[in-house]
């Protein structure tokens, strides 16, 4: 049990000064400890105390109430269908054209539930260690003991509104593996799990806004939110075909619009995702929790050409039946199936024997970026590792194999012209998934009053590190069986009040400077279009701040990027005005968030002294080369606050922190060997 309250003096700047003479208190200032708000009961029994001492709404009043949900993914979408069937006057926007275009189609392997029903030991309890545990400490121990015990809902509801899991002959839903783990508790759709969820969910969003409890306004951006004597009471959006810019307002703002990883240009994420509505609640207030924790996913297709604009998950359910490996020998460049097996590196399996191919992601990563860095990489760049399937075939059969992973086959066949039951697949890391997000509590609202965070746009459940399948887990928890209740907890309080008035100034000065931001990047005279300086970020943040950071290089990668945001204001160019359809424009405001988030991103990595899970610190290694947590001073959430505009401090990021108790799941090494 850790109950160490971490003091500034355990990680200021000094604990940094050496060579490279950091000098971390010229770049931020540490701030004060801040509550989550956990009940103080058992972490077991947490959940349930909360939702029982909840305030509650009558029937009758809910329809007085007018709640805006941002993003139509899992979270958002469930978020707005439970409110709305609740009663309660719901505004949802999206930038798509529909609900379901949402990114949480793109996820592919499973959704975890501890049901238990394989009889293979598992249970609530061993879900939360494998959580906590495959997040390295770095996450709330409570919030994970919620998300198992109303993830045991989540598959019978996710069915009962129209998802088709995948059955055995018998007609019993089955289950995989995923990595992190040693038991079978992810239910899948074959490898499109996160899409058939999102029809489910969008379909349930459409029945409210066909009973006009949800109002749906499509292609709209958030651009700002409007917050007034501390709360938040509405946003600021842009319609992107006709360029009007307008506001919105309400009791309460519901933010589920995705993680950041686009910061890097080249990821997994779908072109759109993007940081703008979480990054404008940073500016006003929101505190944005440990952005440096950025997951790499081990298993996406490798880059084969520069002008490749994204890169390509393959999902890790792919891992329970291929087997990952490297040539022995340096610069192999024969046909995989040539390669004799003794002259074959199965290093996962070699290095990890317990989990073998299933360690969790972060594990995997570096270890496939070992191999690649160290000269054992394959293919025409050289820069992947094999997934064979050739062992799982022979055992199996072809027509299992196929009927497991039949679409994923074949996206890799369509993307690289190769079979994957002839030949084995070429599998790299890539920027998938981001654990850090604004900060909220346990009930998920954020630092600012009346504004609540949803899915992956918040920091909640992973720590350091997120398991497998817990992506859509996390989402159908928080939209369904989280929010609807912790949102009218709040909403209680202010019965009869109206939301605020679109002409108070609170609105009209915000919808200025949207504006004033707009024009200032349509009337800037530069050179290079916004696509210019996203891939020049992508290739600092890929260099510095990826797999693995080392101290020095992320402080040149700080001043890189503040001249990189200095180059981007004087020499952008946008063609086009703003009072029309303008991508260019939707993307130059998003990569001058970029630019600003970047520089936290970085700074957060650099300031964390220590490894844990996906940020992994060259300087703190274990002698086996695993990760070093150093728990005696950094077994807290960092929660940075925006700057101020004056004073002496003026300009530095405020880290406070939330300090991590663990009592069900005590802080050990984590150990998948």
């Amino acid at each position: 049990m850790s109950t160490k309250k971490p003091k500034s003096s355990d990680h200021n700047s000094s604990d940094q000064k050496g060579p490279a003479m950091i000098d971390l208190d010229a770049l931020r200032v540490v701030g004060q400890p801040i509550d989550g708000h956990v009940p103080d009961v058992p972490p077991a029994l947490a959940w349930e105390d909360r939702k029982l001492h909840y305030n509650l709404v009558n029937p009758s009043n809910r329809r007085k109430f007018t709640v805006i949900v941002v993003g139509t993914g899992l979270a958002g979408a469930a978020a707005a269908a439970a409110l709305g069937e609740l009663g309660y006057n719901v505004e949802v926007f999206t930038y798509h054209d529909v609900p379901r275009r949402a990114h949480s189609v793109a996820a592919q392997g499973g959704v975890n539930s501890p049901r238990d029903r394989k009889v293979d030991n598992d249970s609530i309890e061993r879900f939360v260690k494998d959580t906590v545990k495959g997040g390295d400490y770095r996450g709330r121990e409570v919030d994970a003991f919620r998300l198992g015990q109303e993830g045991v809902r989540v598959i019978d509801h996710m069915q009962a509104i129209g998802a088709p899991f995948a059955r055995e002959y018998g007609g019993q839903l089955a289950t995989r593996s995923f990595g992190g783990v040693q038991v079978s508790r992810t239910y899948y759709t074959r490898g499109q799990t996160g899409q058939q969820l999102e029809i489910a969910s969008a379909h349930a969003l459409s029945r409210q806004v066909a009973a006009g409890t949800c109002r749906l306004h499509s292609r709209q951006e958030m651009l700002d939110l409007i917050v007034k004597d501390g709360r938040a009471r509405g946003i600021v959006v842009r319609d992107l075909v006709s360029g009007k810019v307008r506001a919105l307002t309400a009791h309460a703002v519901v933010l589920a619009t995705g993680g950041y990883g686009n910061i890097y240009y080249k990821a997994t994420l779908a072109k759109n995702s993007n940081a703008t509505a979480i990054w404008r609640a940073y500016k006003r207030g929101a505190y944005f929790a440990n952005p440096a924790f950025v997951q790499i996913h081990p298993t996406a297709l490798p880059l084969m050409s520069r002008w490749q604009s994204k890169k390509i998950l393959m999902s890790e359910s792919l891992r329970n039946d291929g087997r990952i490996w490297a040539p022995k020998a340096k610069g192999d460049e024969r046909n995989p199936n040539d390669i004799p097996e003794d002259e074959r590196d199965y290093f996962l399996e070699r290095r990890y024997p317990a989990f073998g191919n299933l360690v969790p992601r972060d594990v995997a990563s570096r270890n496939i970026r070992e191999r690649i860095d160290a000269g054992y990489g394959v293919g025409p760049l050289k820069n992947a590792v094999y997934l064979d399937f050739r062992d799982a075939i022979g055992r199996l059969g072809a027509a299992i194999v196929r009927e497991r992973y039949s679409n994923l086959f074949d996206m890799y066949n369509e993307q690289t012209g190769e079979d994957p039951f002839a030949t084995p697949m070429r599998i790299a890391p890539s920027v998938h998934f981001t654990m850090g997000g604004l900060w909220s509590d346990y009930d998920m609202q954020t630092s600012i009053p009346g504004l609540f965070v949803g899915g992956e746009c918040g920091w909640g459940y992973h720590g350091a590190n997120r398991l497998g399948a817990n992506s859509l887990l996390s989402g159908c928890v928080d939209g369904w069986f989280t929010l609807p209740y912790s949102v009218p907890n709040y909403l209680a309080g202010y019965l009869g009040e109206s939301p605020l008035d679109l002409a108070d100034d609170a609105v009209q000065d915000t919808m200025r400077e949207v504006q004033a931001r707009l024009d200032r990047l349509v009337g800037n005279k530069g050179t290079h279009g916004p696509d210019h300086f996203a891939a020049k970020l992508g290739e600092i943040l890929d260099q510095y701040a990826s797999v693995s950071r080392d101290p020095a290089e992320l402080a040149a990668a700080i001043k890189q990027i503040q001249a990189l945001r200095k180059e981007f204001w004087r020499d952008v160019k946008v063609i086009g005005d703003g009072d029309r359809l303008n991508q260019e424009l939707e993307y130059a405001g998003r990569v001058a968030d970029y630019l600003e988030l970047a520089e936290l991103l970085v700074l957060d990595a650099l300031d964390r002294d220590e490894s844990a899970g996906a940020h992994f610190r060259t300087d703190h290694v274990t002698p086996d080369g695993e990760a070093m947590r150093d728990d005696e001073n950094w077994t807290f959430v960092s929660a940075w606050q925006a700057p101020s505009d004056s004073g002496p401090d003026a300009g530095k990021p405020i880290r406070n922190y939330e300090p991590l108790v663990f009592t069900a799941v005590p802080l050990q090494q984590r150990n998948y060997k």
